[in-house]
């Protein structure tokens, strides 16, 4: 394996860094031999890699699916209904393909009613026309001519067709698309079915690629549990079982993504704020509340315009022509220096204390606050994420690269500087987790104050550890890169750095926002009620010890 292939495998391991499971890298190697997991066709690691991931890999609830392992799945499937039920695997694959590749399913609506599924499926056990005793010529059902029996081939249901007529008929059901695994009897009257057989006997040999492609695929996207990598150009599918109420998956080709909406991951944040997020970023309404808040619409002809130089007096653009004044909207020949002059407008002033612009102003300064807002929390979304990807460009060039000459120039093995890797590795995942806390705090309510600042605590205390553990790698590592030979501070860099790779991110910041994110920030709700009870039961108290005295001053009394 190349080092670039060494990367995305590791990071294919991203979305653990915060699971309970997380365990130091020392610790993992014989967790890892006891495990007994089933091999899912992962890519293998280089030994000195597998240390650091081992537990990154370790209790997921998916696993990677390649284009062999599927065909493998498929098979199994097709060979356990086949003996289950006795039928032919032809017949096992067209059933798995009605019942979206579900063996119970097969199996339960089999069992229940054998005559209507085959009926509902084109599974005939008899055929409707008899087959012919004697060697007489038979006559094509398509193009009528008359055929000797070896020219002639029908499917379960026993119509006669010949060759030509089936090549010609499964190739222009295979060139529409995927809709020729449905395939069934030519005759308009009968729907029985055509299995692969048919198509292996008859098709050309393009013809059977496109039908093996169209069948290997429809094994992921009919399956309910298995879905494909939405990465561009990724051939990679995942197997997912459900349960855990973790969605982020990482693919082989280094994309991870979310389960439930196929978007890219974006734990510890919902599916639907990320998706009000992503409408919101490709929609339409920021630039109507941009034109809304820097332009104002002709008197004349209404087309929005901006000001773009100091003076008030404004043209509209041909074939308007139009002169106003930007403060009071009026005519420009209707002003002057009895009105302010050009960079005033005493009639826009009295306007405005009668009340005139109210409602106007009130609008344009509604959406410049909300855009100017949007802006906030936008420009920090994107910042993030071009912070991490270029984050991913320098893990690649210290693999492909630097990883190589700091072992050189430092005298240590790369088997010990896999901490740098661990380091960027949660670095990446970190940017990511920070990315989408802004489209949190963008739909977090105005009115719920105690949960804001929360947040923005939690999320400004995981920011500024990120930052610390980014410059390091990035910035410190530099002078041991560049240094003649080995530095005798480099033992207190492997400590820093690793120091702050497990305290900044994984124990203290990063782990307290994901946590408090994903519980909604109840923290804030539970302390909020705890505060209420204990304010009432000291009044209550207080309340009761002045009863008290006031009983017993009447008895002095």
């Amino acid at each position: 394996m190349d080092s670039g292939d060494d990367m995305l495998d590791m990071y294919s391991g991203e979305d653990d860094f915060y699971s309970d499971d997380y365990k130091d890298s020392d610790n993992d190697d014989d967790d890892d031999d006891d495990d007994g997991e089933p091999d899912y066709g992962f890519v293998e690691e280089d030994a000195d890699d597998s240390a650091m991931i081992a537990s990154h890999r370790s209790q997921k609830n998916y696993c990677v699916l390649r284009e062999e392992d599927i065909h493998r799945h498929q098979v199994d499937d097709i060979e356990r209904v086949s003996v289950v039920l006795s039928i032919t695997e032809v017949e096992a694959s067209i059933l798995l393909r009605h019942y979206h590749w579900s063996v119970g399913k097969v199996h339960d609506e089999w069992f229940a009613d054998e005559e209507r599924v085959r009926n509902t499926v084109g599974i005939l056990e008899n055929p409707v026309v008899p087959p012919s005793d004697d060697d007489t010529e038979l006559t094509c059902g398509i193009c009528f001519d008359s055929y000797p029996p070896e020219n002639i081939v029908s499917v379960s249901c026993g119509h006669p067709f010949c060759t030509t007529c089936w090549t010609g008929y499964i190739s222009t059901t295979i060139n529409d698309g995927p809709g020729c695994l449905m395939l069934r009897c030519p005759d308009p009257s009968c729907l029985a079915a055509v299995g692969h057989d048919m198509v292996d006997k008859l098709a050309s040999g393009e013809d059977k690629e496109k039908y093996n492609r169209y069948f290997l695929r429809s094994y992921i996207e009919d399956n309910r549990k298995m879905k494909w990598c939405p990465a561009p150009g990724c051939d990679y599918a995942i197997d997912f079982v459900a349960g855990s109420g973790n969605f982020d998956v990482s693919c082989l080709c280094s994309f991870s993504f979310c389960w439930n909406c196929t978007e890219e991951s974006h734990r510890p944040v919902d599916c639907s704020t990320v998706s009000k997020w992503i409408l919101k970023n490709s929609a339409e309404s920021e630039n109507m509340n941009w034109i809304l808040a820097n332009s104002k619409p002709c008197p004349r002809c209404k087309r929005p315009i901006e000001k773009n130089q100091g003076c008030m007096h404004m043209t509209c653009t041909p074939p308007c022509k139009y002169e106003f004044c930007w403060l009071c909207l009026g005519a420009w020949m209707d002003h002057g220096e009895r009105t302010g002059g050009f960079y005033a407008c005493n009639r826009y002033e009295v306007a405005k204390q009668e009340g005139q612009y109210d409602e106007t102003e009130r609008r344009r300064e509604m959406a410049k606050n909300s855009l100017e807002r949007y802006t906030h929390y936008y420009e920090r979304w994107a910042s993030n994420q071009t912070s991490r990807q270029k984050a991913m460009t320098d893990l690649q060039q210290l693999q492909t690269h630097n990883l190589e000459r700091l072992s050189d120039k430092q005298c240590t093995p790369e088997s010990q500087l896999k901490f740098i890797l661990e380091a960027w590795l949660q670095i990446i995942e970190c940017r990511r987790v920070l990315k989408w806390t802004y489209a949190y705090g963008y739909y977090l309510p105005d009115h719920e104050h105690a949960k804001r600042v929360f947040f923005e605590y939690l999320q400004g205390e995981a920011e500024s550890g990120l930052e610390r553990l980014h410059q390091c790698v990035e910035k410190d590592l530099l002078q041991f890169l560049n240094a003649e030979g080995p530095s005798k501070d480099f033992n207190d860099f492997r400590t820093k750095l690793a120091g702050l790779t497990r305290q900044a991110v994984t124990k203290n910041y990063f782990e307290n926002l994901m946590k408090a994110l994903e519980n909604g920030l109840a923290d804030v709700d539970s302390h909020a009620a705890c505060s209420s009870k204990s304010t009432s039961s000291k009044s209550t108290g207080c309340s009761s010890k002045t009863r008290g005295k006031g009983k017993g001053s009447s008895r002095t009394g």
